[in-house]
């Protein structure tokens, strides 16, 4: 499944029929598309031309390979659901020491079965997994909700139902989950000396803001910001009510 191409439609508020008319092929074709089938370079470019986006924000897989853009600066996604699934699975599935993640609610890992199944497996194998959520009750989380746009009490409710999917990993060995009353800057996602840094942005649902992926190679790199950001934050944080 092109979960890419797929949510780039939905932002577009354009349908499979409607792409094939725009292209001239068979809905069907759209249909392969959307369920992982790679096109012709030449309908790569005119679908991304369709959309308004960068032919590697919907299929990733082809687009050229580039060296790190900078000392510990691996990629940047233009948007967090342009990153592949394969991205998300392989950093935590990879991680053999931590996993953190420093979120308001990260509803959309939440929800995600494959991973939760791989949280717990990595658990299980003796890596430490520490979630930090934001606190529903607090007045941090109501202002983010406010300034996505989404209204206070949505995102106390996004927060609520993360917690209760996460709610299978709260008696696992090596996992804990705290509550932040933080302003959050960024939302962070840390397998071992690996990051994705979700930006956020006034009026942006932190779906729709940049993602940079970091490695931690010394003290002075950007990702060391980030990692002393989060180990900050888990230090005042309090423990999840069970």
């Amino acid at each position: 499944m092109n979960d890419n191409l797929r949510y780039a439609l939905a932002a577009a508020r354009l349908n499979t029929t409607d792409v094939a008319a725009a292209l001239a092929v068979d809905p069907k074709t759209v249909s392969r598309w959307l369920h992982g089938r790679v096109p012709y370079p030449r309908h790569r470019w005119a679908v991304a031309d369709l959309l308004h986006v960068d032919e590697a924000e919907l299929w990733p897989e082809v687009a050229p390979r580039h060296q790190a853009l900078a000392d510990g600066i691996q990629a940047i996604y233009p948007h967090r659901w342009a990153i592949p699934q394969t991205v998300w699975r392989n950093l935590f599935g990879g991680a053999r020491r931590e996993i953190g993640i420093l979120a308001y609610s990260a509803l959309f890992l939440a929800e995600d079965r494959g991973i939760l199944d791989t949280l717990t497996d990595r658990a299980k194998a003796g890596v430490t997994v520490r979630i930090l959520l934001g606190d529903p009750e607090g007045q941090e989380v109501a202002a983010r909700g406010v300034d996505e746009g989404i209204g206070a009490k949505v995102m106390a409710a996004r927060v609520n139902n993360a917690l209760t999917l996460y709610r299978s990993l709260r008696d696992v060995p090596s996992v804990e989950i705290r509550l932040h009353r933080t302003v959050l800057y960024n939302s962070i996602y840390r397998a071992d000396r690996e990051l994705l840094v979700n930006t956020h942005a006034y009026g942006t649902p932190a779906a729709n803001a940049p993602v940079m992926h970091l490695s931690h190679t010394d003290d002075r790199g950007p990702a060391a910001t980030y990692l002393s950001s989060m180990a900050r934050i888990w230090n005042i944080a309090q423990p999840c009510p069970k």
